[in-house]
């Protein structure tokens, strides 16, 4: 384990290597708690409902119709709010329904948008998606990650976007997490903070608003707070030392921006059922006090059931604000909170001062990002300027250096490309792009695809021919979007795979990593290639493993079980 004083060395480290090669950009968190003139002249002009209202951001969408598009410019014109968080769409429609938005507002709006691995979060068919953070977590080169951040920048400003609810350092260290999982860097408190520190450096040099999520730590729950309340029943010392750990050091960093997370924490805050966000312990004392964070602070999303299901119908709202929190996210009724927040002020549950103070943080955060000269988004080559070359070259050198090896090279390295070798991707309903890449270069070769759901006669008639090869590759495949914790084969299929370890063949699994806790035996396989997710890259990077054209460099960021644990790798 390291010692403290070398943990500060690694990080003082990554500040001067990541400040070098970033633009030179007044530092964020000074430059917000200091008074300016534009700041001052933009507040002067607001009434006290306006100011209210820069607290408040909307959902925003442009693959739900025109209908919702005008409705939501309704809003904005009407009830002049602070900014806009953009989900699904096309990128050419963001930057027109961006560009309209602007100008139905007195004063510019935050666009945020969900990109933790980058625009293809939200428009995956149209623009390019980064690895994952589980996979991220395996690279040991975080140059790496900070240049994403740099690129994902890049692609934001492009696009007219300026807040990026990323990155999540919430600490991994439930596989049954069923929110975080693959979002998380893994389950070590510094390797989060590592890369955590890579990739918002990266962002905050490009130029954009960053938000570290979820304080104060989302990552061993089981329970998803889209859908209900999440309890977190440790201590007090345990949340300080663990979990609060990588906020700490990145606040420390200079952190833009930090997303509370809606949890229930009897050791901070003993109200029944009051989630983080409305907990002003929490949110004030802890964060802003303790921790000394001054950048914004923005809850999760209002209308997640998390947090209305115990304070509906407007009073989560005024809470949030009564809690410390500079800026709501998605509201379920705005115009609705800030006629309560004005009520609040008057009954002396808030003061405006209050709210002042975060008004005028929220300005200068506007002001830093360049929006008191706020320009159109010129929609000219939009898409070619967000799915550049040297972003593609960037994710593939990524997903190569994620790629772990486990147990060993041995097999790896017997392989002759003139044997006769079968190569099954299972999980697949066709040839994968990891097969055909390995076709080439195997003069005497056999393509074989298996279902999710294969049936045992489908088995038994690959089984039956595999007594003809003299080596035999895996492909492991999760199809899904989103990777989970388990596999969905059926138990013949994964019967098969625990005879297949048994016979010398080599693995490359292209799934969550802690799905091989539900493949018994397949630690016996001799060589096991980890790539964390079914995507074109880790095929790619994982072939050129086998070509012997790229040499694994990646750790387990989690431990799986007792046979593959945290730092495996060759």
């Amino acid at each position: 384990m390291l010692r403290k004083a070398a943990v500060i060395s690694v990080f003082a480290s990554l500040l001067v290597c990541f400040s070098a090669a970033g633009q030179q950009r007044d530092a964020f968190i000074p430059f917000i708690n200091t008074q300016h003139a534009w700041v001052d002249s933009v507040f002067n002009t607001l009434s006290q409902r306006d100011k209210v209202a820069q607290l408040f951001m909307v959902r925003a969408h442009t693959n739900l119709g025109q209908r919702y598009i005008d409705s939501v410019a309704d809003v904005v014109q009407r009830e002049q709010l602070g900014g806009i968080v953009l989900f699904q769409g096309g990128p050419v429609r963001h930057a027109q329904l961006i560009n309209r938005y602007q100008r139905l507002s007195k004063v510019p709006l935050l666009v945020a948008f969900d990109g933790e691995w980058g625009l293809g979060m939200r428009m995956a068919d149209s623009t390019i998606s980064f690895p994952y953070q589980m996979a991220l977590g395996a690279v040991q080169n975080e140059a790496l990650i900070y240049q994403m951040g740099l690129e994902i920048a890049r692609d934001f400003k492009r696009l007219g976007l300026n807040v990026n609810f990323a990155p999540v350092v919430d600490i991994n260290n439930n596989p049954r997490n069923p929110v975080i999982n693959f979002r998380s860097f893994g389950e070590n408190k510094r390797n989060v903070a590592r890369k955590g520190l890579a990739y918002m450096r990266g962002m905050m040099d490009g130029g954009i608003i960053t938000s570290l999520k979820h304080f104060p730590g989302h990552g061993d729950t089981d329970v998803d707070s889209h859908h209900d309340l999440p309890q977190l029943k440790f201590t007090a010392g345990r949340l300080d030392s663990l979990e609060m750990y990588p906020f700490r050091e990145l606040i420390k960093a200079g952190a833009s921006g930090v997303m509370v997370a809606h949890m229930n924490i009897p050791s901070l805050d003993k109200t029944p059922n009051l989630p983080s966000s409305l907990s002003e312990h929490i949110v004030t004392n802890v964060l802003k006090k303790r921790l000394g964070f001054q950048g914004l602070t923005f809850t999760d999303a209002m209308d997640m059931n998390g947090v209305v299901k115990h304070f509906p119908n407007g009073e989560a709202d005024v809470r949030a604000i009564i809690a410390g929190n500079d800026l709501l996210e998605l509201s379920q009724n705005s115009a609705r909170a800030i006629e309560m927040v004005l009520q609040a002020i008057k009954r002396g549950r808030l003061t405006q001062a209050d709210i002042d103070s975060r008004v005028k943080k929220i300005l200068a955060a506007k002001y830093w990002l360049g929006l008191d000269k706020q320009q159109p988004v010129n929609l000219a080559h939009l898409y070619q300027d967000v799915n550049r070359r040297q972003t593609e070259l960037l994710n593939q050198r990524l997903a190569d250096a994620s790629v772990t090896l486990l147990n060993s090279d041995s097999l790896i390295n017997a392989i002759n490309y003139t044997k006769r070798t079968a190569i099954i991707s299972v999980g697949v309903a066709q040839i994968s792009e990891f097969q055909n890449m390995l076709g080439w270069r195997f003069d005497n070769h056999m393509n074989y695809v298996l279902s999710p759901d294969a049936t045992a006669d489908d088995v038994a008639a690959v089984a039956s021919e595999l007594g003809r090869y003299s080596q035999i590759i895996v492909a492991i495949h999760d199809n899904r979007a989103r990777p989970r914790s388990t596999l969905p084969y059926n138990g013949t299929v994964r019967f098969f795979l625990n005879e297949l370890a048994a016979m010398n063949s080599v693995f490359c699994v292209f799934a969550n990593p802690y799905a091989l806790a539900g493949l018994p035996g397949i630690e016996q396989a001799k060589s096991i290639l980890v790539c964390y997710q079914n995507d074109l890259i880790m095929q790619r990077a994982a072939a050129k493993v086998l070509l012997r054209r790229l040499t694994p460099s990646g750790r387990l960021p989690v431990t799986i079980n007792s046979f593959f644990r945290y730092g495996d790798g060759k």
